[in-house]
């Protein structure tokens, strides 16, 4: 199955473009898969680091209590001890 995909006009300066060409030819891919490549983890990574921030945030406007403290530590040592190792 196809992926539709759009062409677009990217502006490189001299040294970031030989810098891509260098790496296309050394790794036998083209300038735009790598282009892509890299804005697909540029992208990904800003998604995971929000998710992060909200995982805190949601922490922070409803902290454990004690109690489930007291459970996750204790869950947490009987996985440790449940290890065959």
């Amino acid at each position: 199955m196809a992926v539709a995909r759009t062409q677009t006009l990217v502006q490189l300066n001299d040294e970031l473009l030989a810098l891509l060409d260098e790496r296309a030819s050394r790794e036998r891919r083209s300038r735009s898969t790598l282009i892509r490549e890299a804005l697909e983890m540029f992208l990904r990574e800003e998604l995971e680091d929000a998710v992060g921030r909200r995982i805190v945030e949601g922490y922070r406007r409803i902290p454990q209590t004690c109690e489930e403290d007291a459970w996750a530590q204790s869950a947490a040592r009987d996985a440790i001890r449940e290890e065959p190792w």
